[in-house]
């Protein structure tokens, strides 16, 4: 059907010009309202469905320039109609991509506020992209009424970062693989989660950051692939249809809420992985989804050749994010998952693209990180940005904002090389345990303003970082070209799996000095899924399109590394309870660091090793208010050393006592403060490849 066919109105109602705001689709006791933004169509059609499987509209409701338009506002009131009725738009206009237009009536738009989106069985990410109606294979919107659902009394949680160690998971992946335990139907799902928060709470964890759940194209993959991480989407405030085990067509936006209402009753905050920078309507020759047709120049960044998009997230196009409709957009999306959806809090996928203006220059003051920062709805709500993008733009260290964290990339880096034993990283390593200041301390902010970790879902996972030197990614058919090279890897001797019992023991030693490092450094901890039970990719280190055993979690895993899911426990238990940073004041970074009394040694007191050959560095530290002293020794050295230790009295405190040693079978790995060995020598021999913390408890006891 084409403009002017079809009724004109919904059962004996007329269809009304309605109002150009609220943007989207809103509910109201007569019916509904839509508008969407285009300023360069000639013409806007809303289309209404019977269903997600639609093959044709029921209705088609041309949105005529005098009658429905507001400035660049299409709009109208649809009456008797309500919540569940599926709709799309399309857009008629120039389409010349030369001057950046590229409008096709043909193609069923999605409404970039849509609250919920329908798949149908026969979706086709193919007829989006190729000449002809795509109607019958299209995605669809879905109306939403919010206000329906009953939080009884749920509010975000509003953790202090210092009490935070997050744990990093796929939705899907984490009950997929059939040792989950969870249920069939809810395997893979926001209910799936659900039934694992004993785990977690167990583990000691008090966040989950969930890779996106922004509704994603599961097609934008290579040819026999599924999109699994989903950082493909196609609507940013609707929840992904595909992690719901609920069919019915609001069913995913109930499930995610109560999702959230159960971590929230757990004590347990959730994290979004959110993906502002670019969508799945890829380059030029994408498919047509949404933004691409409804105002292409506005919401993608272009080149000096308006038919070429910039491509600044390494996915073929570039959100034109301070543009004001852009800004409003993302604005409105992160409001929504937080007055309607209840999260806790945000990491935003190459937030660097956020810094770039209209041309893709960076620039000093981003508007739209201000935007979110200032933003009165946003306050209290965590803000982490991952501060590069894959143009080369680098900003750890100097991330525009006040409120911002950052994914510390030279932490995972400089971890990694240092336990390796790579040449020249003491100086770097020491720097990450005292939470960056290299990087950080000119800003007097909070010593968590750090994200340290040293994995995440993009790279090796922790098992695969010891046992592999090279990425073995063949099985995501791009002939092993995906995927970074620079890993700083090593497989301690064999490639892959072995029964070399030698080179499994140095695994086992290797795995736990960098967990160690990870969660005694100042900063905010950050765990990816599986590592506590060494859960293997294979040596793929890129899974994006890996929907598959290779990336689910293995729960078999838990009782065959029992030892270290222990391990990981303890330590997270004395970040938790006893704290890196365990005063009730508020310190910036520099006032912790001057009120602490921190003493560097090599192996002999007071003789730190600073020099390019070093292997090996020790610290004594004892901060303001602290009921204990720490000592530490790291040994990234192929032979054993043995280490001076400075006098353990001072006060009351007591002996020093081997808390850590991981170079020990399990349970002598790690112990109980009260229960660890007294140290009556005045030195101490740190195995080759090895981390030893001390303890010395101020009374005796904790």
């Amino acid at each position: 059907m084409r403009p002017g066919q079809g009724p004109r109105s919904i059962g004996s109602c007329p269809v009304s010009p309605g109002a150009s705001s609220p943007l989207g689709a809103t509910v109201s006791s007569g019916g509904v309202n839509f508008s969407v933004f285009s300023k360069r169509a000639s013409l806007v059609e809303l289309l209404l469905f019977d269903g997600g499987d639609a093959h044709r509209p029921a209705q088609i409701i041309p949105l005529d320039r005098a009658r429905h338009r507001t400035y660049h506002y299409w709009h109208a009131f649809v009456p008797e109609i309500g919540a569940g009725q599926h709709y799309g738009f399309r857009a008629h206009g120039p389409f010349e991509p030369g001057r950046g237009l590229r409008f096709d009536p043909e193609k069923l738009l999605l409404d970039p506020y849509g609250l919920a989106v329908s798949v149908p069985a026969r979706y086709s990410r193919a007829a989006a992209r190729e000449p002809g109606d795509n109607t019958a294979v299209a995605m669809k919107s879905v109306v939403a009424d919010l206000g329906r659902y009953d939080w009884e009394g749920d509010r975000p949680l509003r953790r202090p970062y210092s009490q935070t160690v997050i744990y990093e998971l796929h939705v899907r992946g984490f009950t997929r693989h059939p040792s989950s335990g969870v249920s069939p139907a809810r395997a893979g799902t926001y209910a799936g989660l659900v039934e694992k928060i004993p785990y977690l709470k167990d583990l000691g964890v008090t966040a989950v950051e969930l890779l996106p759940v922004f509704q994603f194209d599961p097609q934008d993959a290579p040819s026999g692939k599924l999109n699994y991480w989903g950082y493909s989407p196609v609507s940013l405030f609707a929840p992904h249809r595909g992690y719901s085990s609920r069919q019915d067509p609001l069913g995913p936006l109930d499930e995610f809420r109560d999702m959230v209402k159960a971590f929230h009753r757990a004590g347990l905050e959730v994290f979004l992985d959110v993906v502002f920078n670019h969508s799945a309507e890829g380059g030029a020759d994408g498919p047509t989804f949404c933004f691409r047709g409804l105002e292409n120049g506005v919401y993608y960044t272009l080149e000096q050749d308006r038919s070429r998009y910039a491509n600044y997230s390494g996915t073929g196009n570039t959100l034109n994010a301070n543009h004001t409709v852009v800004r409003r957009l993302i604005c409105d999306s992160l409001r929504h998952w937080v007055e309607h959806m209840h999260v806790d809090g945000f990491r935003f996928d190459l937030a660097s693209i956020l810094a770039r203006d209209e041309s893709g220059h960076p620039i000093p003051q981003p508007p739209i990180i201000w935007d979110i920062e200032s933003d009165p709805v946003l306050a209290g709500t965590k803000l982490i940005a991952e501060a590069w993008d894959a143009a080369g733009l680098y900003q750890v260290g100097s991330f525009v904002g006040d409120s911002w964290q950052e994914w510390n990339g030279r932490f995972r880096d400089d971890v990694r090389r240092f336990v390796k034993g790579g040449r020249g990283t003491v100086t770097q390593v020491a720097a990450r345990l005292l939470g960056s200041p290299d990087l950080y301390g000119h800003e007097e902010r909070e010593p968590e303003q750090s994200i340290n970790f040293v994995t995440c879902h993009d790279g090796f996972t922790l098992e695969d970082l010891v046992s592999y030197d090279h990425k073995h990614n063949l099985d995501n058919g791009e002939e092993n070209r995906d995927g970074t090279d620079d890993n700083s890897s090593w497989n301690c001797g064999a490639e892959g799996p072995t029964d070399d019992a030698a080179i499994l023991a140095l695994r086992s030693r290797q795995v736990r000095n960098l967990l160690t490092l990870l969660l005694v450094a100042v900063g905010t901890p950050m765990l990816t899924m599986g590592d506590e039970v060494r859960r293997t990719q294979r040596g793929n280190n890129n899974p994006y399109c890996q929907d598959s055993a290779i990336s689910w979690f293995d729960w078999s895993l838990l009782e065959r590394h029992r030892d270290l899911h222990r391990f990981v426990q303890a330590l997270i238990a004395f970040r938790t309870a006893q704290g890196v940073v365990a005063d009730r004041e508020p310190l910036s970074l520099n006032q912790l660091l001057s009120r602490s009394r921190i003493d560097w040694h090599g192996i002999e007191l007071g003789r730190p090793d600073w020099g390019e050959s070093s292997h090996s560095l020790a610290f004594t530290v004892k901060g303001p208010g602290r009921r204990f002293r720490l000592h530490g020794m790291l040994n990234a050295y192929w032979e054993p050393l043995r280490f001076a230790l400075p006098p353990a009295g001072e006060g009351q405190s007591g002996p020093w006592r081997r808390w850590i040693d991981t170079s020990l079978p399990s349970p002598a790995d790690i112990v109980a403060w009260e229960a660890a060995p007294e140290i009556a020598d005045g030195s101490y021999t740190v195995e080759a490849r090895t981390v030893a913390l001390l303890v010395a408890i101020s009374g005796g006891g904790t």
